[in-house]
Parts: structure tokens; sequence; C-alpha cells
């Protein structure tokens, strides 16, 4: 009888995870109220709620002002768009993150321009971002991914040198500090989404914080159809469009920030669990610790696989059917993915010769080595935490036996995100 459940064995695990998103009883009675005042919408702007919320949310991570709006790729647009991007200027991004990131740049006018990652953290490498840095240059924004963030000193630094504009997409770190400092508030602009699987959800939404108040004015008439900013101070007048986040978004959105400090905490006990036993399989690299991190987001566990006896999809996809939620592939190279469509057809900005990039870090993480666990699993008991570790454990010592079945068996294979159907697992990530 074969041991591993891609093979017909029995999986280390078949009860569910904790479900996410998680709501409470005070989360049902702000909706009701919402319900019940049939003030639903997000106009007048800021709504009551909202404007408690965005408020509530930038002190949080230190920054004078937030301004909630539609999603987080929306987020990243309107906040290119405040902090002064304009058609053709470049901007310098991760190769390895979510295709919104770059497709925002686009969205703004402007054009990604792809650097690598850091084999440590997965967050934009600043050297390579130095090295991306032309005449055009204009902006550069990070992504803090998955556990980690870029390094912020030393890319404030390079930015404050070659003068240019800081954007964090922020949108794996509710509630992460780096070096005391919250995300979002250490460069221009900082952007966060609250999409289902996100840390804080409300579905849908997102928001950008800034402590200038020259954005936050812009921010604010780009989201709400170009209308004056509250405090209209420097009186620009954008063209701007209806990117408002509703009432009971920003009720769900309250009762999350109220739930975070506890599932954060134990998401980093958790954490610190798995990887202490996970260090201990061989072929199996936990990312290294990041001491500049003094308050430790976790939107996915991530961890490097290092035995080549079988692909990657693969080693994932033998996880996955031992009863734990797993990707390989959950990011591409962005420049590489079937999502990313960018021609000079449809964004003239890119004129010829666009590209090609590539960006071997980024290339080693999106499709030979990151497996990437999502945070819900963190938020159940220590025995969840070991039936993960004792999955692992389980496929690495069945390596040989997976690698004599080959790569086709049970319908496993590679997938772009194009290729991907849309099934009910994925609902979670």
């Amino acid at each position: 009888m074969p041991d591993l459940a891609i093979l017909g064995g029995a999986p280390v695990r078949t009860q569910p995870f904790p479900r996410w998103p998680q709501a409470t009883p005070a989360d049902a009675q702000r909706l009701l109220e919402v319900l019940n005042s049939g003030n639903w919408g997000g106009y007048p702007f800021p709504n009551k709620l909202a404007g408690e919320f965005g408020q509530q949310f930038a002190e949080l991570h230190g920054a004078k002002y937030g301004c909630c709006v539609a999603n987080g790729t929306i987020a990243l647009v309107v906040a290119l768009q405040a902090a002064g991007i304009r058609f053709g200027d470049e901007v310098i991004v991760p190769a390895y993150t979510w295709d919104g990131t770059a497709a925002a740049v686009l969205f703004a006018g402007g054009v990604p321009v792809f650097a690598d990652v850091d084999p440590d953290t997965y967050c934009l490498d600043v050297a390579s971002a130095e090295a991306a840095i032309t005449p055009r240059t204009r902006a550069v924004m990070p992504v803090h991914l998955a556990m980690r963030f870029t390094d912020m000193d030393a890319l404030l630094d390079l930015a404050a040198r070659r003068d240019l504009l800081v954007i964090e997409d922020c949108a794996h770190v509710h509630g992460g500090r780096y070096h005391g400092r919250g995300a979002g508030s250490m460069g221009d602009l900082g952007c966060f989404s609250f999409q289902s699987s996100k840390l804080m959800t409300s579905g849908e939404g997102g928001i950008v914080i800034t402590s200038r108040l020259d954005c936050f004015e812009a921010v604010q008439s780009l989201v709400n159809c170009g209308r004056a900013s509250v405090t209209d101070q420097f009186r620009r007048r954008p063209i701007g469009s209806n990117y408002r986040i509703t009432e009971f978004q920003a009720a769900l959105l309250l009762g999350q920030l109220e739930q975070l400090p506890e599932l954060a905490g134990k998401r980093c006990r958790h954490a610190a669990r798995l990887t202490e036993r996970l260090s201990r399989i061989a072929g199996i690299c936990p990312l290294p610790p990041q001491p500049a991190i003094t308050s430790q987001p976790i939107y996915n566990y991530v961890f490097q696989y290092r035995d080549r006896r079988v692909p990657r999809d693969l080693f994932a996809a033998a996880v996955d059917r031992e009863g734990i939620p797993c990707d390989g592939r959950f990011y591409e190279a962005v420049y590489r993915s079937d999502l990313f469509r960018a021609s000079p057809d449809d964004f003239p900005q890119l004129g010829g010769g666009y590209g090609p990039f590539h960006c071997p870090v980024a290339e080693r993480a999106a499709y030979d080595e990151s497996i990437w666990l999502p945070q819900f699993l963190l938020l159940g008991e220590e025995r969840d935490v070991d039936d993960i570790a004792r999955a692992v454990e389980k496929v690495v010592a069945h390596l040989d036996e997976l690698a004599a079945a080959g790569p086709a068996l049970a319908g496993v294979k590679s997938m772009s995100r194009a290729e991907r159907p849309h099934v009910e697992k994925e609902k979670n990530y």
C-alpha cells in the first residue's frame, strides 16, 4: 500500500483548518446597524464608519491620514496618481509579486520596470533596483511579501540620493512594523488590500495611508469622483472616479481591526513552532529571520524547497494531498505571467522595445523553490502546526517513490494562473 496520499495512501490530515475569514457577534451587530440605518454607501464621503476606520488604521501604522478605496489595486493606482506619476514615467517594481502591482503602474500611465528580489526575503533587492534606474525613473514600489519586509533602510537611502518617490505595497503586512515604524508609513504613501485572503478583510476593499497632506487630498479627490478633498488646502482638481467603499465594508473592517492583535500573535507563535520543526528536515529551508521586523505580519508562511528529486510543483501537490493547503506557483515572475499582457498596443506609454526582463532569483522563487502556506493554517492549535510539519516530513521521506511515479501522476501539472480552474479551495488564497 503506498504511503503518500497522492499515490493512494492515507493523508496525514482529513479535518479542516480554521475558517477564514473569522467574524464575531460584534461584526453582526455593526452590520445590522448599518442595514437599519439605510446609510449603506460611500457617499457622503467619507461616510461615518469609513472615515473612522481610515483614521484608526492610519494611526495604527504611524501615518497621519488614511483613505479607504475599492480594492488594493486601486489603492496603488490612486497613490501613484496622487504622488504625481505622469505618462511614461518609470516605476521600479519587484519581479516576484502579484501582477496587480505592475498593472497599477500601467493604469496610472507609468512604465513598470522589473528588478530582482532578495533570495532571503523574496522582497525587492535594493541593489537590483538601483541598477534599473534610468533618467525616466520617478518612483520605486517595494512589496513587503508574505512574511518579510523590503530592506527599507537601504531603499529610503537610495530614494533620497536619487530623488525617487517610494510607494509601499503593503497588501500582506497589516499591522507589521519595521524597526518600530509601521508598514506603509515609511515611504511617501502606503497601500493595503482587504481582499478575502488578506490579514484583514471586508471581502474586497483597500486603503491608502500617508503623512503627506498634499497626497492625501489628491487621493480623496481621485476616489470621490474628483470632488474637492475634505481639507482642500492644496486645491488640486484631478478627474476622479468612484472608488469609495461601502459602510458595510467599513463595519467589517472595524471588527477586523479589533481582532488583528490576537490573531497576529497566534500566527507568530505558531510560525515560530513551524520554523523550528521544518528546519530539521533535509532539503527544507525556512526563510532566514529578519531582525529589523519588530512586529511580524504573516500573510502566508513561506519556506524554500531545495530537494531536486522531484519538481517543486509536484512536491507542493503531494503536501496538499496530505490535507495541508499548499501552493508552489503562488506567484510567477510577473513579466512571464499569462495575466500580465502588457503591450504598446494597449499601453502606448511602453513604446517600442519594452523588456525583455530576466530576474533569476524571482524566477527561481516562482518556478523552483518557494512553498506558500496560507495564514489560516496558523490560527488553530499547536497540533495543527505539527500536522503541517508531519506532512512535509512524510513527503520528503518518500520523494524517491514520488519521483518514480512521474510528474504526470494524478493529473498533477504545472499551471499558469490563467490556466487554473476556479475551484472551491482557491477561495482561500
